[in-house]
């Protein structure tokens, strides 16, 4: 049991417990705990200010623990989104908001703030966006909140939380070719169900994750929140330690679970039983191999996102696609998450093999996935995407339909002009 604590915990709970003054909290009690990072973006934010405003608000509780990334709708689209950037960036300027991003400043934020290194392990980070349990895989408590809530948060440095229970989830084997992070969530969402593991812990481990990256470790938290987790963590190893070498100022404490914790349940993984996987529409957890998926013509496959738009997965993508053409039927959009994985994407030659292939490149932004903008779907249209979620209506018409995948099938997709298997392309 790690030194400090008076009674063996999950590594969740340990840092509920370290950011609440106590040593040893419980499954379902009500804490009240200290943030380190709260953060919000140009559709969460303006509701955040408006409401910080309306309870007199005049300081915000550390101008460097309150983050602010403009990537929803950047650039702006339209009257109204350029008014909700204004307000965030006139509050930002007088607040004097140390980490504030937008334009060629900006990325995703789910992936711009661990690379900023402004999350680090042993965290407590609150944001305003159900994707904030992505950073999880740095081995901190990351979730998200309301703009109401972020408000709180705002003002006092402080989160009211109710401790979640753990879920155990190991994943051992050998991948198959093409089979990736992206593959191996989809199918434990297919598994537990979109509310299987309703405000729990995710705790992933075993030896397939010690011998993950980071960039996949980023996606298997991200859509943690798509089985209705409350957050998502991975223990920190060497892989987190040099992920983070010269990212971090400050300091920062790794905690372990103990053998002797206690967990609400525990699930066990044969990776080499999981092919790639697609997620139909339109719930994340319809998920299927993709032997068993039927051929589906496609309009638009899109690659990127908080969740599939690390340097990585565009290396996937572009190995599949070099040489090739995207489908004269199809529109294929890249979004790199951050302007660093652009910039090194730009280097590496990959940017390049997109337009070849007649690919359209994206600067980082959430508006493909939202259905906001920069590849809105119309009626009737059908997209594979390596976002995290089909829900109806998600990424433009209430008729059109998404199919959830990762690199490879989406750049085989792209090639095909119907949802297809990276086996398939000679």
């Amino acid at each position: 049991m790690t030194s400090g604590f008076t009674m063996p915990m999950t590594i969740t709970e340990k840092i509920l417990a370290s950011h609440s003054g106590t040593t040893e909290v419980k499954e379902g009690e009500f804490i009240e705990a200290q943030v380190d990072l709260a953060f919000a973006n140009d559709i969460t934010a303006p509701l955040a200010i408006k409401k910080f405003e309306e309870w007199n608000g005049q300081r915000v509780f550390d101008s460097e623990k309150v983050a602010f990334v403009l990537d929803h709708f950047t650039p702006n689209k339209d009257v109204i989104t350029a008014d909700q950037c204004r307000l965030v960036r006139e509050f930002a300027q007088c607040q004097n908001i140390t980490h504030y991003f937008e334009a060629g400043a900006c990325g995703i934020e789910h992936v711009l703030l661990p690379e900023k290194g402004l999350v680090l392990p042993g965290d407590l980070v609150i944001g305003a966006d159900s994707h904030t349990c992505t950073a999880g895989a740095l081995a901190a408590f990351t979730s998200g909140v309301g703009s109401t809530d972020l408000a709180a948060v705002m003002l006092t440095g402080k989160i009211w939380l109710r401790v979640p229970s753990t879920i155990r989830l190991t994943y051992h084997g050998e991948l198959q070719p093409w089979t990736s992070a992206k593959d191996l969530i989809l199918y434990t969402i297919g598994d537990i169900g979109v509310d299987g593991a309703s405000y729990r812990s995710m705790e992933f481990t075993g030896r397939v994750l010690s011998r993950m990256r980071m960039a996949g470790r980023f996606t298997m938290c991200n859509m943690a929140v798509e089985a209705g987790a409350k957050n998502a963590i991975v223990e920190p190893d060497e892989v987190t330690l040099n992920y983070i070498k010269g990212r971090g100022e400050r300091d920062f404490s790794l905690y372990y679970s103990d053998p002797e914790a206690e967990y609400l349940e525990t699930r066990d993984y044969n990776v080499g039983k999981i092919e790639p996987q697609v997620a139909l529409p339109s719930l994340p957890a319809n998920v299927r191999g993709i032997s068993e998926v039927e051929s589906v013509a496609i309009d638009q496959t899109v690659i990127g996102s908080c969740t599939n738009g690390h340097l990585e997965d565009l290396r996937v993508a572009a190995g599949i696609l070099k040489g090739k053409k995207v489908h004269s039927e199809v529109r294929l959009i890249i979004v790199p998450a951050t302007p660093l994985i652009y910039l090194e994407a730009l280097k590496e030659g990959l940017l390049q093999i997109f337009s070849e292939a007649g690919a359209l490149i994206s600067p980082p932004t959430c508006g493909p996935c939202i259905g906001g903008h920069m590849g809105v779907l119309g009626k009737g249209e059908v997209a594979v995407a390596t976002t995290n979620r089909n829900f109806r209506g998600r990424m433009g018409h209430p008729e059109s339909e998404v199919y959830l995948a990762g690199p490879a099938i989406a750049a085989a997709s792209s090639i095909k002009g119907r949802i297809a298997g990276p086996d398939e392309i000679k």
